[in-house]
């Protein structure tokens, strides 16, 4: 007749999911080299799927990561400009008050 359709139990189905997170190779891939359809991956992926078994270290989220890095701290140094910019236009405004607050004999 037909084929028999293979069961997995639920702690199998969360380590293959941990297994295709941890590694660098598509869900096409693993489901060849497991004999699971990557249909049948995916849905598992999205039912037990942890983000923190995620590896954070893949060049792309690195790349975007360090652009981020870097406009941050280009923002950073324009708002430091700007206070020591503001700091030295109080200071000039404190000597000016000093200077023309003083009683004229």
């Amino acid at each position: 007749m037909g084929e028999q359709r293979q069961r997995y139990n639920e702690t199998f189905k969360r380590e293959t999911v941990k297994h295709i997170q941890e590694q660098t190779k598509s869900v096409v891939e693993i489901g060849e080299e497991l004999g699971i359809s990557p249909g049948v991956l995916h849905n598992w992926l999205a039912k037990y799927r942890e983000f923190s078994n995620e590896p954070l270290n893949s060049a792309e989220k690195v790349r975007e990561l360090e652009q981020r890095l870097a406009e941050q701290e280009k923002e950073l140094r324009a708002r430091a400009q700007r206070i020591a910019d503001v700091e030295e236009e109080l200071a000039i405004v404190k000597k000016a008050v000093h200077i023309f607050s003083k009683p004229k004999n």
